[in-house]
């Protein structure tokens, strides 16, 4: 038993592996079975106290990784945390116009974001499984991650806002061409029965909130397009990466509500990516050609990261702390192009 716990499993013990995902499974069924039993509202000021707590275990978890596997590794940790939290605040904006659509009330959406985090945990989990095997396979690939990091950042700076039409959704139409799908919500139900319409015999259906968990999970996927190789820009040790990236989306879904309700307060908050990740994929060729492959110092990569994503919450805050007037329109997916 002991053998396998040490043993090396993508470059790091097993413990931490089974550390990690009994964190996971912990808090999730403390989510689902204890806090969230019964499907209800959550209010700004709950959003705020949870996401708070989910924060707190992130930070904490990076703490216990500085202290057994050294600074470098804990300060790579945080650094990625921070990227993936900020970037996930863009996607607050896409979920709630997902939920709109699908007319799905807020005592309702708790439970659908909660299933799709679990969903993104194995998804996400397949990503980087397999951007880990092409940059052991390959370490240029890392060129093209960096190179793909800035051109998307400088992309962001000139984006125009524009509004994604969920009705045009492929995976939307294939659903609703060859699956039944109610009209109606059923409560938290996915799947229901219901009397077909030309036997009359009971047959099982999809309903909105099942399509609405399907399209946040695809969306999570777009998403990560640019947040994975982000954080392999910061490091390619897998535990690292899968763990700063999971830690962030765990505590979205709490956090959801409160920024749902004033997202139009971050509206310059996408600037500041841009930025972070322009800086993120330039660190690496500055690293191998102009460092002569002497690593780029990461404390200095956490200090400007943190710097830029502050800078631009505080400024963001600033330009509309006279109301939502004072913010230009809301900047919908445009903070990812």
């Amino acid at each position: 038993m002991m053998e396998f716990l040490v043993a090396d499993w993508l470059g790091t013990p097993a413990w931490f592996w089974l550390a990690f995902l009994g964190i996971v499974v912990a808090l999730t069924a403390f989510d689902l079975g204890v806090l969230h039993k019964e499907d209800r509202e959550m209010g700004i000021g709950e959003s705020l106290k949870l996401s708070a707590f989910y924060i707190g275990i992130a930070l904490a978890f990076g703490a216990w990784i500085w202290l057994e596997r050294g600074a470098d590794l804990g300060m790579k940790y945080y650094t990625g945390f921070f990227i993936e939290k900020a970037l996930s605040i863009d996607n607050v904006f896409v979920i709630s116009l997902i939920f709109t659509y699908f007319a799905i009330p807020p005592k309702y959406q708790y439970r659908a974001l909660l299933w799709g985090i679990i969903a993104v945990i194995v998804l996400r989990g397949l990503m980087i499984a397999g951007g880990a095997a092409l940059v052991a396979e390959a370490y240029w690939v890392l060129y093209i991650f960096a190179a793909f990091l800035v051109f998307t950042g400088i992309k962001m700076f000139f984006a125009g806002d524009h509004e994604p039409d969920i009705a045009k959704n492929p995976v939307v139409r294939w659903i609703s061409n060859h699956m039944r799908v109610t009209p109606q919500l059923h409560d938290q139900h996915f799947f229901v029965k219901v009397p077909d319409e030309k036997t009359g015999r009971l047959v099982t259906a999809a309903t909105p909130l099942f399509l609405a968990l399907v399209v946040i999970n695809l969306a999570d996927l777009v998403f990560a397009v640019d947040s994975v190789p982000a954080i392999f820009a910061i490091t390619t040790d897998t535990f690292i990466v899968y763990t700063s990236n999971i830690m962030a989306i765990l505590g979205l879904r709490a956090l959801y509500f409160a920024l749902s309700a004033m997202i139009h307060r971050f509206y310059y908050l996408k600037y500041a990516l841009a930025a972070v990740l322009v800086f993120i994929g330039s660190k690496i060729f500055v690293s191998d050609f102009l460092l002569g492959g002497d690593k780029f110092p990461p404390v200095l990569s956490l200090g400007v990261t943190a710097a830029l994503i502050a800078g631009g919450v505080f400024y963001s805050l600033w330009k509309t702390r006279h109301g939502e007037d004072a913010a230009p329109q809301l900047p919908h997916d445009a903070i990812r192009p």
